[in-house]
């Protein structure tokens, strides 16, 4: 099966198979995108360069037709003919707040985790390749919620596992053999998720793999061919001490990005795994228990004063081999592609200043600023898996040859240039330095690179019409 970089050359593409019920609809939807994914972090007035522009971007918001599922559904069925080119793709989960507080003219936000602010909560499902190149978004949730009502909220993570099994199905019928492998962080330590796969697949359905971070040091059968539940007083395990006492499949060394206070580091971690029963919570008692694999992978002496990086992971698939289990922890690794996700969100499209004055114009705003942070994202992932590509894969003819006779002084040669060097460019125009030991342009270069391509574009175009 092939795993060559999908063609993604305008974000209207993701667009074409829009249906709002509305011919004009459509064409302005399409626009839209365009004109905010030039400029994503302006407001949409700026954006849009006037206000006749801007006044029509507010009515399609406004319109009872345009809906955040209506925007998403022709991108969606783009992701899933990309990832039908490779054989797994990782589905990944997690949930950011949209922080709105003294935004107080937006009608219909919720609390977040205290009373005084408010917002919404977003849960997208990020569909990459084990590479890292994201392959779009295969849905979202977004929700509000009184300040008492925090919990019940777990029932996103297993509608995600549902949905994706639902696609695994689809795939399979369409005689693909992608796998699909639903990730997600400690959240979704969720039982419903692991007795949900056991069901799917006695049934003889086709469910989604999954590889879920543990959060619960949970109880295990130690007769592990028994599928009864026990008695809790005869229980002489848990998940932690028996990972920990069952032999070493190896090391792994990595590089860690910093995150918040700490710094950057390579790390080495020892790996551990062993197949177990999970006795299932009190909650769930009707339940027969569920067999699973546990790694652990946990760091071998960290820098004096610093914690050391451990991950427990829980798997349906079996591992037996220290590169089993490395494939599992690069694919946890991976996970970061959704935090990256949401700060071109946040950081770069801006998207807690959006000011519009209901959640149901918000949410179809959200969407398209949605599809414009996941194509930063996969220009910067492109740029790094697959450099020797030619640029026109993501950039237009006027994009790449303004960009090229700014940054070279010099005629555009006749053929692209390689991504590479194209993606170096339009991040130097956002301040990256592209010195010796620079490494390769991170995303918040490229999106500010990005938006004075556009403006270079439009001025390259207009004086080719003046000659």
């Amino acid at each position: 099966m092939s795993a060559t970089a999908p063609e993604i050359l305008q974000l209207t593409d993701e667009l074409s198979d829009l249906n709002l019920g509305d011919a004009r609809l459509n064409k302005r939807a399409c626009q839209l995108i365009e004109t905010l994914g030039s400029h994503p972090d302006r407001s949409i007035p700026t954006a849009c360069g006037g206000w006749d522009e801007a006044k029509a971007a507010y009515r399609l918001f406004d319109s009872k037709k345009v809906t955040a599922q209506k925007l998403l559904a022709p991108h969606t069925h783009c992701t899933v003919e990309r990832m039908m080119q490779h054989d797994t793709v990782l589905a990944i989960q997690d949930t950011t707040e949209l922080d709105y507080t003294g935004k107080d003219d937006i009608e219909g936000l919720g609390t977040l985790n205290y009373e005084q602010r408010k917002g919404l909560y977003l849960h997208p499902t990020l569909a990459i390749t084990p590479q890292r190149i994201p392959l779009g978004i295969l849905d979202y949730w977004s929700w509000t919620r009184p300040f008492e009502d925090a919990e019940k909220e777990s029932i996103r993570w297993l509608e995600g596992y549902q949905r994706l099994c639902e696609q695994q199905q689809h795939i399979w019928q369409q005689a693909f053999d992608t796998r699909l492998v639903y990730m997600a962080d400690r959240e979704g330590d969720l039982f419903d998720i692991y007795a949900e796969h056991r069901r799917l697949q006695k049934q003889g359905e086709q469910a989604a793999d999954f590889l879920i971070r543990a959060q619960h040091n949970r109880i295990l059968v130690s007769d592990q061919h028994s599928e009864e539940p026990r008695d809790q007083s005869t229980e002489k395990s848990k998940l932690w001490p028996t990972i920990e006492a069952s032999p070493k499949l190896g090391q792994i060394e990595f590089k860690m990005p910093s995150a918040n206070k700490r710094k950057g580091r390579v790390v080495q971690q020892s790996l551990q795994a062993a197949r177990v029963t999970i006795v299932p919570p009190a909650e769930h008692k009707t339940e027969k228990p569920v067999e699973l694999t546990a790694i652990l992978a946990r760091e071998i002496n960290p820098p004096e004063g610093e914690e050391a990086i451990e991950w427990m992971l829980l798997t349906n698939l079996e591992i037996h081999t220290q590169l089993q289990a490395e494939e599992m922890l690069s694919w946890y690794l991976s996970r970061w592609q959704i935090e990256i996700l949401f700060r071109i969100l946040k950081s770069g499209c801006k998207i807690e200043e959006l000011q519009l004055e209901k959640i149901e114009r918000l949410e179809p705003a959200i969407t398209l600023y949605l599809l414009i942070a996941w194509r930063v994202l996969y220009c910067t992932m492109i740029g790094r898996e697959c450099p020797e590509l030619p640029c026109d894969l993501i950039f237009g003819d006027d994009e790449w040859r303004a960009a090229y006779i700014l940054a070279k002084s010099d005629p555009p040669p006749e053929q692209p240039p390689t991504i590479n060097e194209m993606i170096r460019i339009v991040a130097g125009f956002g301040g990256f330095l592209n010195r010796k030991g620079d490494g390769f342009p991170g995303p918040q270069t490229i999106w500010i690179g990005m938006q004075r391509t556009k403006d270079f574009a439009m001025m390259y175009k207009a004086m080719r019409k003046m000659e």
